[in-house]
């Protein structure tokens, strides 16, 4: 039997005084020593003793206090969960979610707990840690989401200091010299240091060593097989990087790392975050690329496809004046992996495989097709690993062009790597000894070394068959003009010149058309140019001939001294385009005959800029490469227009020409001229304009659209404007037509009127029947009408017509009867002249043709209305 219960009165007298002496005995017991609160390193503690450091203190000692320390926090969390976690409600909401929620549910619930007091919730902690280390990626990755968001954004982490370790603590340090150096268990504290102090400093090394440990879960989602997961982790890295100065050396060395992903996306993703990080933080430029260098472009064994992203990212740093160390370093790295792609690769021969006899394996025959295949991977690969090397050379080559401006060229040692540059110039790539070229001309220009190598080089390249095939012609061209526009030597530039005509016939006319506007444009600088148009050659008649003795030692054969003609002219003088060096290939005196063939060139513009070179005509507009391309010209007779689109930059890369930033050294820019060409040669307003406002490339286009399609489209245009015209004005010429019939009814009584009950059809409409056919002969209708209908003069027939041509027997029997004597057609003319006669029959004619067209357009079928009253007019013996 149950037992009896208190009555009520009793509960009621018992429960105040219980209730009481419960919560005075629990807060006694659990009562807080640290305040609760997010940001735990920002409280104020107790000031400490500054005395100097002489020793370190023994680490046992050290240990021992921080296992006190350790105990200290451990019991203040338990204090913190038996008094605020139980008691409120919403931390009673929080433990059901615990129990019976879904994952997303428990890590919020998790990360609200840690936010609001990090030092009393390191059990909550531990939990997220653990989430994040589950198989399941998308749990793990959402538990590290969340603890990303603490340490990151939040305020867990101090966003101006790293966590310190508590035998790092300056405190535990000073506390523990002198008599503080013994200091056992059970002993009161060493120096002025209390509960609080080591509390905080026993935190702050355990949320470290917690760090690390998310840290190492990071390092393991960065590794993983799945591309998301990757990109995410990397993403969280950044992120904690970015916030807090944590771990950073870690950190970054994992976000360098992945560079070298095998996945572009993600490597690209790296190179990306890394100047993000550059941005945000512009004091990190040094120590990132210290990074870059030590961690992935100079580690033994790295790939080339890392070092590729690795130098993209370098050679995107934001550099200023300021900054001159960063600029010298990034310069110190490229010539160093100059020296080492410039190093010829090390053929590996292996060894083929032999039988036991010593005899090689397959007997030395042919090579199998699995051999083949295998064979051909390995070219292919080989071709791959010589793409990667070009393309890497390159973006060394734009970090050189980038820093230069910024660094420190002063010490004696960059000129050693001049050397390594025209090493460059000379690569198998071409587009490459562009850019190396280009390089060599701003430092040559700027500190005034090796610019007479320079230009022999330049010389050089522009007999490279590379050069036709290029993508880059339009930058060696912007080179072109800037190196020649900035020499002083004219003999030199000259020399230029009639190499590049020399040249423009292997080229396509968008190449031949640039050089054309450079040679203009050299003109206004070096007027000795146009003295090669206007003068003649200096031959060997122009030559004045003096004699001179011979100097000692200069003795013919048979021992007597000849006088020879020194100084006269001698073939040496004659313009010679084999010497390497420009300035002594004497082209000041030659002419340059090479311009006379483009005059006729097959490409109007080419022989338009040519004339206008040969005759001192104003130069046409700016040449723009894209519009004198084969492609180009293709384009148009399919009416393929390009998108006009605004200029945007390429890309998130900061690293981009501002426009018109270098528009003084460029001579041509692809796009430049695609304003003045935006209207289609298929569109009217392109065959409208005239002649002389067409360009000379779209000539052929205006004549072409013009005779085969313009006038054609322009005439089918006026006729339905007439059509349109003449059915706006068809019930004006009804409305007179019935008045003319009225007034001929009036003037002839035996004619029947158009208000007769026997025939309701008016003028028009008889007008309308007279033909019918164009095979008909003139004025006959062969069918069409309700009856067989004669004109016989040309005029309109009338009702007595139709009745009088029964009484004409000769239609009937004989066809021959219609024309009958010649006397009889004569009295049908009458006394009219020849002229009248003419006109008459070609105003019928007229009409004729006229009614011929307006029978075409009625209709093939009649309506049920007209086709019974048709029934109704037939004859009953039909």
């Amino acid at each position: 039997m149950a037992p009896k219960r208190k009555s009520d009165d009793v509960r009621a007298r018992e429960r105040p005084e219980k209730k009481v002496k419960q919560e005075v005995a629990k807060e006694e017991h659990l009562k807080l020593v640290f305040e609760p609160r997010p940001e735990w390193h920002t409280v104020e503690l107790p000031p400490l003793a500054t005395n100097d450091v002489k020793v370190l203190p023994p680490q046992q000692v050290v240990d021992a206090l921080h296992h006190h320390a350790s105990k200290l926090l451990l019991d203040e969390n338990v204090a913190y969960t038996a008094s605020h976690m139980a008691g409120s409600a919403s931390h009673k909401f929080m433990s059901t979610i615990m129990a019976s929620g879904t994952l997303e549910d428990k890590i919020s619930a998790l990360t609200l707990m840690v936010q609001e007091s990090p030092m009393h919730t390191m059990q909550a902690f531990d939990n997220l840690i653990a989430l994040a280390k589950k198989r399941s990626r998308d749990q793990a990755l959402m538990a590290v989401a969340a603890l990303k968001d603490l340490l990151g954004q939040g305020v867990v982490l101090p966003s101006d200091r790293k966590l310190k370790s508590f035998g790092k603590q300056p405190g535990v340090i000073v506390a523990l010299q002198g008599k503080g150096a013994q200091w056992v268990l059970g002993e009161p504290l060493p120096g002025r240091v209390d509960k609080k102090h080591l509390m905080v400093w026993a935190f702050e090394d355990w949320l470290k060593r917690k760090f690390f440990e998310l840290l190492q879960i990071l390092e393991t989602w960065c590794n993983d097989e799945v591309e998301y997961a990757r990109s995410r982790a990397i993403t969280y890295v950044f992120e904690l990087l970015k916030d807090k100065p944590e771990q950073e050396e870690n950190l970054l060395r994992l976000l360098v790392n992945k560079l070298g992903d095998t996945e572009r996306k993600i490597a690209s993703r790296a190179s990306y975050l890394l100047l993000q990080l550059e941005n945000t933080h512009p004091a990190m430029r040094m120590v990132i690329t210290n990074s870059v260098e030590s961690d992935c472009l100079f580690r033994p064994g790295q790939s080339l496809h890392a070092k590729y992203y690795a130098i993209i990212t370098l050679n995107q740093t934001i550099l200023s004046k300021t900054e001159g160390g960063v600029a010298n370093r990034l310069l110190e790295i490229y010539f160093s992996l100059f020296v080492q792609l410039l190093k010829p690769a090390e053929e590996t021969t292996r060894p083929a495989n032999v039988t036991p006899t010593g005899r090689p394996q397959g007997g030395g025959g042919k090579a199998g097709k699995m051999a083949a295949k295998k064979r051909k991977a390995e070219e292919r690969s080989e071709e791959t690993v010589v793409q990667t090397r070009d393309k890497l050379m390159s973006q060394v080559l734009a970090g050189v062009n980038r820093a230069f401006p910024f660094a420190d060229t002063n010490t004696p040692g960059f000129e050693k790597q001049m050397d390594t540059i025209f090493r460059v110039a000379h690569s198998s790539n071409f587009n490459t000894a562009i850019q190396a070229l280009m390089l060599i001309q701003q430092i040559s220009s700027t500190k005034h070394y090796g610019a007479e190598r320079f230009y022999r080089t330049l010389y050089e390249s522009l007999l490279d068959p590379r050069l036709y095939g290029s993508s880059k012609q339009v930058m060696y061209l912007n080179l072109l003009y800037k190196s020649l526009k900035a020499d002083l030597n004219a003999k030199r530039v000259q020399a230029f010149v009639k190499r590049l005509m020399q040249v423009i016939g292997m080229h396509e006319p968008a190449f031949a058309c640039g050089v054309l506007y450079l040679i203009s444009e050299l003109e206004t600088t070096f007027p000795s140019i146009r003295n090669m148009i206007t003068e003649a050659e200096i031959g060997e008649e122009d030559e004045e001939e003096h004699f001179v003795d011979v100097p000692e030692g200069e003795v013919e054969e048979n021992g007597t001294a000849a006088a020879k003609p020194h100084g006269a002219f001698t073939h040496s003088q004659l313009y010679d385009p084999r010497k390497r060096d420009p300035e002594h290939a004497h082209a000041d005196r030659s002419c340059l005959w090479e311009l006379l063939p483009t005059l006729q060139h097959f490409h109007p513009s080419v022989s338009l800029f040519a004339e206008a070179i040969l005759l001192a005509k104003p130069m046409p507009p700016k040449p723009d490469p894209q519009q004198h391309t084969l492609m180009h010209f293709l384009d148009r007779f399919v009416y393929r227009n390009a998108k006009t689109k605004a200029i945007t930059s390429k890309g998130a890369s900061i690293m981009q020409p501002m426009a018109g930033s270098n528009a003084a050294n460029l001579l041509v820019k692809p796009g430049s001229d695609a304003a003045g060409r935006s209207a289609p040669v298929n569109s009217e307003a392109f065959w409208a304009r005239k002649v002389e406002n067409v360009a000379a490339d779209e000539v052929f286009f205006h004549s072409y659209f013009n005779q085969a399609g313009g006038k054609k489209k322009l005439a089918s245009a006026k006729e339905k404007k007439k059509a349109r015209d003449a059915d706006d004005s068809e019930g004006e010429e009804d409305e007179a037509e019935d008045e003319i019939w009225k007034a001929i009814a009036q003037s002839r009584p035996d004619v029947e009127g158009i208000g007769s009950d026997d025939d309701d059809l008016s003028f028009g409409d008889l007008e309308d029947g007279s033909e019918s056919d164009e095979d008909s002969e003139p004025g006959l209708d062969l069918g069409g009408g309700d009856d067989d209908a004669l004109d016989v003069g040309g005029g309109a027939p009338t009702a007595a017509d139709f009745a009088e041509m029964d009484g004409f027997p000769e239609l009937e029997s004989d066809d021959d009867a219609l024309l009958g004597s010649d006397e009889e057609a004569n009295m049908d003319i009458g006394d009219e002249s020849e002229d009248e006669v003419e006109e008459e029959v070609l105003s019928r004619n007229k009409q004729q043709r006229k009614q011929k067209k307006k029978l075409k357009a009625l209709p093939t079928f009649a309506s049920a209305e007209d086709y019974a009253k048709m029934l109704d007019d037939e004859p009953e013996d039909y």
